[in-house]
């Protein structure tokens, strides 16, 4: 006889959280929203945290590597997506990787030989205007000389000069010797006035390249979610078909975290997949999912997962409940989850981060979320219309748009997530090919949600998210009093009413 869940499956919008004493301690600019990513031992700390609770999701639409630099910046993660080429997603996480770091390996170098025209084509490749030159056009190699944009002009230069004949030589540069801290290096750029400086062994061979817009972009952005060599750290999805492939050249690329990117993660796919990480790759992190119930949990944490998503169905973009009558209500499916989690905690002593992916719409669900013990969110829509997102920005009638779609459409062609085995093509869609009104830039909105999330927690009575986990209160609401909750019984001005 099939089991039945007798309660109703419950979401977001059906729960308030219900306020408690707000201390003077309870200030939005004393509350902490650092989470942990991967599982830990209790008294340890885990190998990866999370600066903010935030995860982009592992959509087309959605993480691409430029995402993943502007939300690392802001201290969360991204997954760059995985329904692409094995070498496309490596070269996304390489390129996130090295966008940002205190000593950066050179990605762009060639020779004396080489012309104006192979540093163009570098340029327009790569997006680095700095190029190091090298005995042989190596990231390594003996250093001869730099080329940055002041370096040439491109209205008057012909493409076929040499290198040889406009680089900055290295006995005019300003360079810095192995073995110096970041701090040293930094001082010599502020010194002399330098935008890059170049770090050198003691045979004259280049090893790094320091440059001043990351002191600078630090100082901004002190969020950072950097790891031991200062690089933004990087999330990447993969699935459970090729990832024998797939896995190690992510690995290679410097991928941080894996995530299993699949509509229903309670599959001995998954298992097998994260045994393979598991015993290939001992220090890389993975997550799996998704998961609605207790026993979803359990069976990807005694796989090996370092951390679980639930949510099936949830989705803006998500029609697999419409298709095939699978899902749960994701407050549901997040408080017995959490549930599960805790008691998971207190046999074993390990800890298991828990991301609640799906079935937000407003700012505060993502509170509702942390509250019911997820320990970090994953989004699409919301990411989706920021200016970061990789999609196109329209003008549809007289709004702009950016397009999304989901990973279950036709147009991600990301058969791989859906599949048992055997076609390589999508029976049928459990994603739908939308728009959604742009927002502008991620920094700009993301600022404002962080804001809401702290106040409410300080309405909470608490200044972290484990303290909210702990104290917080939560009511189911009704229909009716939903209705109370917004404007009623009152007549709204229009904005362009004149004298407004």
């Amino acid at each position: 006889m099939a089991y039945y869940y007798m309660e109703p499956s419950r979401t977001f919008s059906e729960f308030l959280l219900v306020p408690n004493l707000t201390t003077k301690a309870c200030n939005p600019a004393n509350v902490s929203l650092k989470t942990p990513l991967v599982k830990f031992k209790k008294g340890e700390q885990p190998a990866y945290s999370l600066n903010i609770p935030f995860s982009s999701a592992v959509m087309q639409a959605v993480s691409d590597d430029r995402m993943a630099v502007a939300l690392a910046r802001s201290g969360g993660i991204s997954f760059i997506f995985g329904s692409q080429s094995v070498e496309s997603q490596a070269e996304m996480v390489r390129r996130a990787k090295s966008y940002k770091a205190g000593f950066v390996v050179s990605r762009s170098n060639l020779t004396p030989d080489h012309t104006l025209k192979d540093v163009l084509e570098l340029k327009e490749r790569t997006g680095h205007s700095t190029v190091a030159i090298t005995h042989d056009g190596s990231p390594n190699g003996k250093l001869l000389g730099i080329v940055t944009g002041r370096d040439y002009r491109v209205s008057r230069d012909p493409q076929s000069k040499s290198v040889a004949d406009f680089m900055t030589p290295f006995e005019k540069l300003v360079y810095g010797k192995s073995g110096m801290t970041l701090s040293e290096a930094n001082d010599l750029i502020w010194d002399h006035k330098l935008n890059c400086l170049p770090v050198v062994n003691d045979e004259g061979n280049l090893e790094y390249l320091v440059f001043r817009k990351d002191y600078d972009e630090h100082k901004v952005n002190p969020m950072e979610l950097l790891d031991a060599n200062k690089s933004y750290i990087v999330g990447a999805g993969i699935n459970t078909k090729d990832y024998q492939d797939r896995v190690p050249a992510l690995v290679a690329a410097g991928v941080d975290v894996l995530v299993i990117d699949s509509s229903d993660g309670y599959s001995e796919w998954q298992k097998d997949t994260i045994e393979f990480v598991k015993a290939n790759f001992p220090d890389v992190k993975i997550g799996a999912g998704n998961v609605v119930d207790k026993e979803g949990f359990q069976y990807l944490v005694d796989a090996g997962a370092d951390f679980v998503k639930i949510g099936i169905g949830g989705g803006s973009i998500c029609i697999t409940r419409e298709q095939k009558g699978i899902g749960r209500g994701q407050a549901s499916a997040l408080i017995e989850v959490s549930a599960a989690r805790d008691a998971y905690y207190e046999q074993t002593g390990v800890y298991v981060p828990i991301c609640s992916d799906g079935g937000i719409v407003h700012d505060y669900h993502i509170t509702l979320a942390l509250a019911m013990g997820a320990d970090f969110v994953m989004m699409g829509r919301y990411f989706a219309r920021f200016d970061e997102s990789p999609t196109r920005k329209l003008k549809v009638g007289n709004n702009f748009v950016k397009e999304f779609w989901g990973e279950g459409s036709n147009r991600a062609r990301n058969w791989e997530r859906y599949d048992t085995g055997g076609k390589a093509g999508l029976m049928f869609e459990e994603g739908v090919d939308s728009y959604v009104p742009y927002a502008g830039s991620l920094q700009e909105n993301l600022g404002k949600t962080l804001h809401k999330i702290k106040s409410t927690m300080c309405n909470c009575g608490s200044i972290s998210i484990p303290e909210l986990q702990r104290n917080a209160r939560i009511t189911l609401v009704s229909a009716t009093s939903i209705v109370e909750g917004g404007a009623h019984d009152v007549i709204l001005k229009e904005n362009n009413i004149a004298g407004e």
